[in-house]
């Protein structure tokens, strides 16, 4: 296994829409493993594809507390969303920055697992969130996407002084 580099706003090849998986291999299974000790390491709790420069619909979630129950998501497809649910959510690509965002309360998702298989999954509460976040991330949206423009141009300006005292 190994770390993979995660790209931070405002990197271009975040907005790079992701591709469907049509090969099913050890190549995705070495992906899918470097993803999920990467998301660890950071540490989070979803790390989409996208987040590390491979433009293919792959994500991993894993939203609980001993960090032993990954789900990974392969071509997800969002089939049915209820009710709506205000969450502060954070981004391993836009380190440091929180804030509400609204989302659908409860989702239906279609994907396929590693080996190609295809499965459903109901979720709700903080995986519902994560799953629609990581979804985002391989349209090349970003969660601060979903604020008002005051709040991105705030949000852009706090990372990139960050940039300049790190330098």
């Amino acid at each position: 296994m190994a770390l993979l580099e995660v790209l931070h706003f405002p990197d271009k090849r975040l907005r790079t829409v992701a591709k469907p998986v049509t090969v099913f291999d050890e190549k995705l299974s070495q992906l899918v493993d470097d993803m999920l000790e990467t998301m660890y390491q950071a540490p989070g709790v979803g790390l989409a594809a996208t987040q590390v420069n491979i433009h293919q619909q792959v994500i991993v979630i894993d939203v609980s507390e001993d960090k032993n129950q990954s789900l990974c998501l392969i071509n997800p497809v969002l089939q049915e969303q209820q009710g709506t649910e205000t969450c502060e959510e954070g981004c391993l690509s836009v380190p440091g920055i929180y804030e509400s965002v609204q989302r659908a309360e409860k989702v239906i998702v279609e994907a396929n697992n590693p080996q190609g298989q295809s499965f459903s999954v109901e979720a709700d509460g903080l995986l519902a969130v994560c799953i629609q976040h990581e979804m985002e991330h391989l349209q090349g949206k970003l969660f601060i996407d979903n604020l008002s423009p005051l709040k991105q141009r705030r949000i852009r300006s706090k990372l990139e002084k960050r940039r300049r005292q790190a330098m």
